[in-house]
């Protein structure tokens, strides 16, 4: 029990990530998980009232079972695998987080970012309401979102999803830089 309780290495991730993308692409599928969307929408039988979800959604079952497999995994890792030991950052990422009025988290999120009271403000429900519209605006218009870009796109070589990945980076570095110390 002591091996899986403790942090695994980076790499372990990046052998699993690339066993199962050979996997895909042999079996000839792609990952992403914005897909998953389309496909319950579809499986809702939203095909009659819109011609983007009316697709053979049946091929995409795989697809949602990843998702549950995803959601319960994370669900038995934080209940019966974690440990209470605090998240270890670097000095300059608390140093940075305390200049914008953020303690250093004492689980995976600040606590002044996605806790309960910052969640149930005003400001807090906006942010994630425009964050979250943002996201599916952004992974519909790209044609995927970042894990299946990322991940898949570029395993298979997809000159868009280079792009895409490129445009994701600047995003993040001009949020993380320009528009987050200006919100907070």
């Amino acid at each position: 029990m002591e091996f899986i309780l403790q942090p695994w290495s980076w790499w372990f991730s990046g052998i699993m990530i690339a066993a199962i993308m050979f996997f895909l692409l042999y079996f000839g599928q792609s990952f992403g998980f914005s897909s998953n969307l389309r496909t319950i929408c579809g499986a809702a039988g939203l095909g009659k009232s819109a011609k983007f979800f009316d697709f053979n959604w049946k091929a995409q079952t795989w697809n949602l079972v990843f998702l549950v497999g995803a959601i319960l995994g994370g669900f038995i890792a934080r209940e019966f695998l974690s440990t209470d030991a605090p998240v270890l950052i670097s000095e300059a990422t608390i140093q940075d987080l305390s200049k914008l009025g953020i303690a250093a988290p004492e689980s995976l999120q600040p606590a002044e970012l996605f806790g309960l009271d910052a969640v149930l403000s005003i400001k807090g429900f906006l942010l994630l309401a425009f964050g979250g519209l943002m996201v599916g605006f952004g992974s519909r218009y790209a044609g995927g979102c970042t894990s299946g870009h990322a991940i898949s796109g570029l395993s298979d070589l997809q000159v868009p999803s280079l792009i895409a990945v490129m445009g994701f980076f600047i995003g993040g570095l001009l949020m993380t830089y320009l528009f987050f110390p200006l919100i907070f």
